[in-house]
């Protein structure tokens, strides 16, 4: 199973997106400025619909197939 928290971190650096704080567990919490939203990013991505879904509420169109 792959893993995708690692290129989804790095997709988010790479747009401007930054890292604001930790939440509960091992999520978390980053804002978009595209989007001007916070959104949660999990701490272990193993699904690409996961990471789809993180990458669509920063705003950004990567998708990983």
């Amino acid at each position: 199973m792959a893993e995708y928290e690692k290129e989804v971190r790095a997709e988010l650096s790479k747009h401007g997106c930054t890292f604001v704080r930790h939440g509960k567990g091992d999520h978390d919490i980053w804002y978009s400025p595209i989007t001007r939203r916070h959104f949660t990013v999990d701490g272990k991505i193993k699904s690409r619909h996961t990471a789809n879904a993180i990458m669509k509420q920063s705003g950004l169109a990567r998708r990983f197939r």
